[in-house]
């Protein structure tokens, strides 16, 4: 079994920065990639950020430029968040495609607010 614990959020004015983590653990042989998606009320959960075995990132349009998802070691990715808006407001939640198990597993999930 795979565990994912996030940590990081927060309640932050809009403008402020905050930064998540996550941090894998258990039976892990290969991660194909960490991801970070988010889950505002009453909407679907989206895409935020992906970052690949080969270092390769990909951002959803609405955090271009502002967020960015980093692998701080093998099992620990990260994401930073700049000029944060209200929009941004919802639990987020990390994941990550193993290889092995041929499958994603998820986080919990923390939950940033941002006030206007």
């Amino acid at each position: 079994q795979v565990e994912l614990v996030e940590s990081g959020g927060g309640l932050v004015q809009a403008g402020g920065s905050l930064r998540l983590s996550c941090t894998a653990s258990g039976r892990i042989f290969n991660i194909h990639a960490f991801g970070w998606h988010r889950q505002a009320t009453g909407k679907e959960r989206e895409l935020v950020a992906t970052i690949g075995s080969g270092d390769s990132r990909n951002y959803a349009d609405s955090v271009k430029g502002r967020f960015t998802i980093s692998r701080d070691n093998k099992f620990t990715v990260s994401l930073e968040m700049n000029s944060l808006k209200p929009e941004d407001t919802a639990v987020y939640y990390c994941s990550l495609y193993e290889t092995g198990a041929g499958r994603y597993y998820w986080g919990q999930g923390t939950q940033v607010t941002v006030s206007s």
